[in-house]
């Protein structure tokens, strides 16, 4: 069969190992030339496009949606293959917010007319999503969010800040949570709302992180206007809403694609200084690669409950915990490898750059749920152990 001519139902039907082949194949013949491959940082939109609008006309942007919804509709297994061949080929992320967060959570809790209008715009690239979570001083503690929304008759009007948000000087369309109720109960009163990142009052500033790159912003709303059929789901149940979103976002991070990729750049800068065959590197790598196969088994497990439709537990929290921590094992594990190298603080090579993989690391354990609050909720939800 043609290289192009596979429908996603027989796609789904090819054996691992030949939708593996096919997949690799595809990337291999379909990168776009003017999309870096490694990028040692998140690309701006600007940037990824290509490789985003590739995907789009593939069909191809989202293994995880129903068909019915112009996705892959793939299984478990094949997800997990598609993510490694990407790693592999070094393949850029791209802007995926709209992808891998909202969809999932409109596709589960949106209203009709939500659905039609959101989902074709995010696989078409028309619209470019950001999330507005956190806040100075509601961060981990996310319930305790202050961005007021009050009434306004057909509309909401929203004034506060949030903050760490990625790439929003991308994006334009935001989904926030806001305080549309005060209850002495701070999960209670909260909404989910979807609004044009150009509406009037919206200000946006970068925030350049270690590595000088803009990844974050803080947005300030003044008297914004949202309509009210923008809520998404009841209004004050948002709290709800934003736990589902969590269980999809953390097992987006918890994928083992960013553990699995620099693993394989572990190996290859010891090729690189000529020292696959020293008995610490051996060992080391042996046991990392162990810690990896055990992640892809969990990540499995997960995805698999999700395809089958069933609700994602708080147990889903443990994934994050383990691919970042595990993340960040590998690159300290490069960094020690690399000892004084010229190549430490500039790529050796397409690929290799220790300390830019490093720097990815280390925020990786604290965005998206740190992994102090992570465990707490996994004592006390998951294991019942007293508070």
């Amino acid at each position: 069969m043609e290289l192009d001519t596979y429908t996603h139902e027989q796609l789904e039907a090819l054996s691992d190992d030949a939708f593996r082949e096919h997949v690799r194949t595809w990337i291999t013949a379909n990168y776009p030339a003017d999309v870096p491959r490694f990028p040692p940082r998140r690309l701006h939109w600007r940037d990824n496009r290509p490789w985003y609008m590739t995907l789009s006309k593939q069909g191809w942007l989202a293994p995880n949606w129903p068909r019915e919804y112009g996705g892959m509709g793939l299984g478990a297994s094949k997800q997990l293959i598609m993510l490694e061949e990407w790693e592999r080929f070094g393949a850029a992320r791209v802007s995926d917010m709209g992808l891998i967060m909202l969809g999932p959570l409109l596709l589960k809790h949106g209203s009709e007319k939500q659905k039609a209008r959101f989902l074709p715009r995010i696989l078409s690239g028309e619209d470019i999503w950001c999330q507005g979570y956190s806040e100075p001083g509601a961060g981990s503690d996310l319930a305790a969010i202050r961005l007021d929304a009050a009434d306004g008759g057909d509309h909401w009007v929203l004034n506060g800040q949030k903050i760490w948000i990625t790439l929003a000087n991308d994006a334009n369309w935001i989904f926030v949570l806001a305080r549309t109720k005060k209850t002495n109960k701070k999960q209670e009163g909260i909404s989910f709302l979807l609004l044009p990142m150009d509406s009037p009052g919206i200000t946006v500033r970068p925030i350049l992180n270690l590595d000088l790159h803009d990844e974050f912003c803080e947005i300030f709303f003044d008297n914004v206007r949202v309509p009210k059929d923008m809520v998404v789901g009841a209004v004050d149940q948002g709290w709800t809403y934003a736990k589902a979103l969590l269980g999809f976002e953390r097992i987006a991070i918890g994928s083992p694609k960013l553990s699995s990729n620099g693993l394989a750049r572990y190996r290859k800068l010891a090729e690189r200084l000529g020292r696959l065959e020293d008995p610490a590197f051996q060992e080391s790598y042996a046991r990392l690669s162990m810690d990896l196969a055990d992640l892809k088994a969990l990540y499995e497990h997960h995805v698999a409950a999700l395809k089958r439709g069933e609700p994602l537990g708080q147990d889903v929290s443990i994934l994050k915990i383990v691919q970042t921590e595990l993340f960040q094992r590998i690159t300290d594990a490069m960094l020690e490898l690399a000892d004084g190298n010229s190549g430490l603080l500039h790529p050796m090579e397409e690929g290799l750059h220790p300390a830019g993989q490093f720097l990815l690391a280390r925020p990786s354990t604290i965005f998206g749920g740190s992994s102090e609050i992570l465990r707490n909720v996994l004592a006390t939800a998951v294991l019942e152990l007293p508070r």
